[in-house]
């Protein structure tokens, strides 16, 4: 009986270390794992870069955090928008000399924090946005400096009387932050300067009184097309008494358009063959030239670096033994399929 219970006990010894030692292997096997977070954080931080949302659904608001890090850094990080940069400083420099004054007692003209950005799609519009709202918070503008991005649909609803709850409930979720609102000409459609029979006048009508109720705790950026965004501002006084300062955001051109598509390698670890960055020049200097009126800009060019990784993958998908090489190499015949397949461009 003793001998059985000392086999029983050494068994469970047995069984105990297989255990700690399966446990200590696991442990290990996830520390060489990749950092799932980190990767997710970089990719978001790449979408950004080219102002990219994807929605879950229609209407679905995008709400950002505020990040930790430096946003004058990020901001002067951002591939061109030159002319933005200077804009978006000059506004912060404006603030914290009217903030000193009013410490001092001295008068204070009346400061409006909402901004009308203009431009084309894919010209980084979201993304300054973001930043904004991170500077805003740094400056005591804003108390959380996160930012919520929606259009039309999330502010419109099918029905009288249900636009104006759908429009509150948007602005509830940007208090303390930034309200974001692209495309906003959209909220008026041509025909209808002043008229009453859309929705998208009593999104307005709510935007403007909620901007009055709560402009100590709300910033509205409003962004599209400069000429859309004139009609738009046009169409109502409020509006117009409202938002008085305008960024300009330019198209990139061909050669910013490469040093992001450079950046999209960078991040994904990928490279050009050697005779392949002469192409790409050559071409993205073609769309530039040829572009018609909703040329995506960054967003073009992230499109043809996703198009160009599928067509590396297809072109080596059968190949087994792939050397590193191979792997993070994007050749002129990926490239060049990837353009086939690119649009907007005359």
């Amino acid at each position: 009986m003793d001998l059985s219970k000392d086999k029983i006990l050494k068994g469970c010894g047995c069984l105990s270390i297989g255990f700690a030692v399966m446990l200590v292997g696991l442990i290990i096997l996830g520390s060489l794992l990749p950092d799932v977070d980190e990767e997710l954080a970089d990719d978001a931080q790449q979408r950004a870069q080219t102002e990219q949302t994807d929605k879950q659904k229609e209407g679905e608001p995008v709400v950002n955090e505020p990040l930790e890090t430096d946003p004058y850094q990020e901001l002067d990080e951002l591939i061109g928008l030159n002319s933005v940069k200077e804009e978006v400083r000059s506004l912060a420099n404006f603030v914290r000399v009217q903030k000193q004054r009013e410490e001092q007692g001295l008068k204070v003209p009346k400061l409006s924090y909402h901004l009308v950005f203009t431009g084309s799609p894919g010209t980084g519009k979201t993304t300054v946005a973001r930043i904004v709202a991170r500077i805003y918070k740094d400056l005591g503008i804003l108390k959380k400096g996160h930012s919520v991005e929606t259009d039309r649909a999330g502010l419109v609803a099918g029905y009288v009387g249900q636009t104006a709850e759908k429009t509150d409930s948007m602005i509830a979720k940007a208090l303390d932050g930034v309200l974001f609102i692209d495309e906003a000409y959209s909220l008026v459609p041509n025909g209808e300067l002043g008229g009453t029979s859309d929705y998208g006048q009593e999104v307005i009508s709510t935007l403007l009184k909620r901007m009055e109720d709560y402009r100590d705790r709300l910033v509205v950026i409003i962004a599209g097309y400069p000429n859309e965004m004139k009609r738009f501002i046009d169409s109502n006084p409020g509006l117009q008494s409202r938002f008085t300062r305008y960024i300009d955001f330019p198209d990139y051109s061909s050669t910013e358009l490469v040093d992001i598509f450079k950046m999209y390698m960078r991040k994904n670890e990928y490279k050009l063959a050697p005779n392949a960055e002469a192409f790409l020049k050559e071409r993205l200097d073609y769309a530039v030239a040829h572009k018609d009126r909703n040329f995506g800009n960054a967003r073009y060019v992230r499109n043809i670096f996703e198009k160009a990784v599928q067509r590396q993958a297809d072109r080596l998908g059968g190949t087994k033994g792939l050397t590193t090489e191979q792997l993070t190499q994007l050749t002129v015949e990926d490239l060049s399929e990837a353009f086939k397949s690119a649009t907007n461009i005359k």
